[in-house]
C-alpha cells in the first residue's frame, strides 16, 4: 500500500510539471481568426462533446484558454516590438473589430484659452509635488485640500494692515475674497466652454440681439430692479412702466410627512363641502363684488352726462345764436321759429 501510494505521488508530481512546462506550439484542425488591436482571438474549432463530458469541465475549459492564449501570445510577438525603459513593448495595429459600447466615446476637451497662449509661447505645464513642508507644523503636509500646508483658515489672529480700517472684520474680507475668487474661477471655466463650442453668452435678462423688442427690454429692466438688497420693494416705477406679467408668486405645498391633524382637518373640510346641497357663499367676497360693481356703473353713468353738458356748452357761437340773437347765418338758420301771438 505504501509503494503504491508513493509512485502515484510521484506520477502526479510528473504531471504537474509536465502541465507547467507545456510547449509554446499548439496544433489546432482550424487556424483560428486574430484581432491584435483588441487583443482578441476567435477560435472554431468544433468541440469534443464525448472528452467535455468525460472530463472535468472546469479541466477542460482551462486547458482550452490556455491554448488559445499561447497562439495569441505567439501572434503578438509576430509584431513589430521597441524598447522602453528597458521593457520590449510590441506595437499594436488599429483594430479591425467594432466592439459596442453603452455610451460614444468621450470626444477630446477643447484647450482653455491659457492652454493656447501657453502652447503658442512654448510654456511647458510643471508637475508640481503633493506634499510641501510645513514650517509651522514642522511636518509634511498635502500642498491643497484638507489638512493643507499654510493653510490660512485656521488662524485664529489676523493682523490689521496699516491702510485698512480698523474696525472692519478681517475674517468676513478674506471669506468673501475667497468666494469672489471661486465665482471668478468658475465664471472663467464657463466662458471656455462657451468660447470652446463657439457659443455667445447672454447677458443677464438681455439676450445678444441685433435689436432687442419690448418684451425683452421689459425683462431686462425688471430683472435689474429686483437686483437689489432688498428686491426691488423700495424701487419707484419708471413713467409709463407696466407691471410685469407671469411674475406670480411660487407655489407653496404642504410637506408629504408632517401635522397630521390639520391634513385630516383639511380633508374633513373638503368632504363637508362637497357633500353640503348650498354651494358655500363667502359674504365679504360677494359684497365686494357688488360694490365695485355699483361704482363701475356709477363711474359710467356719470362719464355719459358729462359728455352730453359739454356738447350742449359748444352750440353757442357765431351762426349758432340765441333767440333774438344776431347771426350771419340764412334766414330759418340760427334762430328759432317765433310763434304769432293769436287773438284770446
Amino acid at each position: 500500500m505504501a509503494s503504491c501510494s508513493f509512485e502515484d505521488v510521484l506520477a502526479k508530481a510528473e504531471r504537474d510539471e509536465a502541465e507547467k512546462l507545456k510547449g509554446i506550439t499548439v496544433s489546432k484542425e482550424l487556424d483560428l481568426e486574430f484581432d491584435p488591436g483588441n487583443l482578441l482571438a476567435f477560435d472554431k474549432n468544433r468541440i469534443d462533446t464525448r472528452e467535455f463530458k468525460d472530463c472535468k469541465r472546469e479541466d477542460f475549459l482551462r486547458s482550452l484558454a490556455r491554448d488559445n492564449t499561447q497562439l495569441l501570445i505567439n501572434e503578438i510577438w509576430k509584431l513589430p516590438t521597441e524598447r522602453v525603459e528597458e521593457v520590449i513593448v510590441a506595437k499594436l495595429p488599429d483594430p479591425t473589430t467594432l466592439l459596442p459600447r453603452e455610451k460614444p466615446a468621450p470626444k477630446p476637451k477643447p484647450p482653455t484659452k491659457w492652454e493656447q497662449f501657453a502652447k503658442l509661447k512654448g510654456i511647458q505645464k510643471k508637475k508640481k509635488t503633493n506634499l510641501v513642508w510645513d514650517e509651522v507644523h514642522k511636518e509634511w503636509r498635502r500642498r491643497w485640500g484638507y489638512k493643507r500646508a499654510k493653510d490660512d483658515t485656521k488662524e485664529w489672529l489676523i493682523e490689521v494692515p496699516e491702510n485698512a480700517d480698523p474696525n472692519e472684520d478681517q475674517f468676513n474680507k478674506r471669506n468673501k475674497a475667497k468666494k469672489e475668487r471661486v465665482a471668478r474661477n468658475e465664471y472663467n471655466r464657463l466662458k471656455n466652454i462657451a468660447r470652446a463650442q463657439k457659443i455667445k453668452v447672454p447677458g443677464m435678462g438681455l439676450a445678444p440681439t441685433p435689436r432687442q423688442s419690448k418684451a425683452e427690454l421689459a425683462q431686462a429692466v425688471n430683472i435689474a430692479k429686483i437686483s437689489t438688497a432688498s428686491v426691488g420693494k423700495f424701487q419707484d416705477n419708471l413713467p409709463k412702466e407696466k407691471t410685469p406679467k407671469n411674475t406670480g408668486k411660487k407655489r407653496k405645498f404642504q410637506p408629504l410627512i408632517g401635522d397630521f391633524s390639520r391634513e385630516k382637518q383639511k380633508q374633513l373640510d373638503l368632504l363637508k363641502v362637497m357633500d353640503s346641497k348650498k354651494p358655500r357663499l363667502d359674504v365679504t367676497k360677494a359684497v365686494n363684488k357688488q360694490m365695485r360693481e355699483e361704482d363701475m356703473e356709477s363711474r359710467h353713468k356719470n362719464k355719459k352726462d358729462f359728455g352730453k353738458k359739454g356738447r350742449r356748452g359748444k352750440m353757442s357761437g357765431k351762426g349758432k345764436g340765441k333767440a333774438g340773437g344776431k347771426g350771419k347765418g340764412p334766414k330759418g338758420k340760427g334762430r328759432k321759429p317765433q310763434m304769432k301771438q293769436g287773438k284770446r
